[in-house]
């Protein structure tokens, strides 16, 4: 039987954490009929040593902390079973510090050579892509060839190529000042230097050099909240009178949406084959589309009104587009027209062919900035604190209560002022 701990065994502030393997081999000519044995060697995971000794372990409702935890303890996760599977087929006679040093790199560079994956970040981005094709979805990969065009642009901005083991402060610099000429949003800015990262870190298990300044690359996420919709509101748009058919379509579509809190990608693939009745409860199943899980939630009864008003069926069907245009019409038609803070896109370049479309920060009328996204963020709002917080995450798809209440616009102060008005009515 052979175990594996990770340990910090370095002074500075920065290293890459040590594996020790102990075994225990059986030898009937000694006293104790067996020998324990402790060996050492060092991986190409580097951590903080505030991070090992303080965070690692411990719970943290600071989601940059829960990334990192996720990300590091997966990867020791897979070191771990890789080096135990290793152990398990090798003659123990040949076991031992230069074994183990050969199978962690055998790890972080397996059967390969560092010269076959480009040193490049754009090269780099076909290579993630390949590498990860049955793990990413079709609108990941798309997103992360928007991220490579711009990075193309970049670079002939730069007159330079970008390397991957260059990306550090001096990049992130140039990046965020490149993303502000060309007047993208601090969200994309933010959200796009996290893709390159994520590259980097998946380059470093493969073996390639990485900057010491990677931990870096980050930038402090944008604090406005996007919108979401009362139950007040959701009334006026129920009760709206529309002239058009693909209005009441879209309407009944947002209602569904605002009343199931899942995302565009799923309740717009809503049939009535996903519908089944279990003592006596209406429910319905579906797979998330972008995280294949097998989800099973009531069905609300404003839900079951459309329904009813359509004889057991859901809505017609339509595009994502079509959808984000037409639910605009109809909370205008509801006089949704108080004015509130948001990012709306503004084509900044309308003479030309394709236009240059970009988030602009303003006050703007609500039902402009009405998008698809608007159904889960009011079904997580409009129930918070009515239903239990763990309840609405399994409904929502959140993975943690840090993210949702995040996604919510839920401060550290709004939950201490929530648990002081607990503590009133004791």
């Amino acid at each position: 039987m052979a175990t594996i701990n990770f340990l910090y065994r370095s002074t500075r502030p920065e290293a890459f954490l040590n594996l020790r393997l102990l075994y225990r081999a059986q030898d009937k000519t000694l006293p104790k009929g067996y020998k324990d044995f402790t060996i050492g060697a060092k991986t190409k995971t580097k951590v903080s040593s505030k991070y090992w000794n303080n965070q690692h372990n411990r719970r943290s409702k600071d989601i940059d902390i829960i990334n990192l935890q996720r990300e590091i303890k997966s990867e020791l996760s897979s070191l771990e079973s890789f080096v135990l599977t290793e152990f398990e087929k090798a003659q123990k006679i040949a076991v031992g510090k230069k074994w183990l040093q050969n199978t962690v790199d055998k790890f972080y560079q397996p059967n390969q050579s560092i010269q076959k994956i480009p040193q490049d970040l754009i090269g780099f981005f076909d290579y993630y892509i390949a590498e990860r094709e049955r793990e990413i979805s079709v609108t990941s990969k798309r997103k992360l060839n928007v991220v490579k065009h711009k990075m193309e642009r970049l670079e002939s901005y730069l007159g330079s190529t970008i390397m991957i083991r260059e990306i550090g402060d001096s990049f992130k610099k140039e990046f965020v000042d490149y993303y502000e000429s060309q007047g993208y949003s601090k969200a994309t800015t933010q959200r796009e230097l996290g893709y390159i990262k994520t590259l980097c870190k998946f380059a470093k298990v493969k073996g390639l050099d990485t900057h010491n300044e990677l931990i870096n690359l980050k930038l402090k996420k944008e604090s406005i909240r996007g919108p979401y919709l009362s139950f007040e509101e959701l009334d006026k748009i129920k009760n709206a009178p529309l002239e058009h058919e693909y209005q009441e379509n879209a309407r009944d579509w947002l209602l569904i949406s605002c009343y199931t809190g899942q995302r565009v990608s799923d309740f717009l693939r809503f049939t009535s084959e996903m519908l089944r009745e279990e003592k006596g409860k209406l429910l319905l199943e579906f797979k998330q589309k972008k995280t294949q899980k097998l989800m099973t939630i009531p069905v609300l009864p404003e839900v079951k009104e459309v329904l009813e008003k359509r004889e057991g069926n859901f809505p017609r069907p339509l595009s994502d587009q079509r959808y984000n245009e037409y639910i605009k019409e109809v909370c205008q038609e509801a006089k949704l027209f108080k004015k509130i803070k948001g990012k709306k896109k503004v084509n900044l370049d309308p003479e030309s062919k394709k236009g240059k479309f970009r988030a602009i920060e303003g006050m703007f009328p609500k039902w402009e900035l009405v998008s698809s996204h608007i159904g889960r963020r009011s079904f997580c709002t409009n129930y918070y604190g009515i239903i239990p917080t763990n309840f609405l995450m399994y409904i929502s798809g959140h993975s943690t209560e840090s993210i949702f209440l995040d996604y919510i616009g839920k401060s550290n102060k709004d939950l201490a002022l929530e648990i002081a008005d607990l503590f009133e009515v004791l």
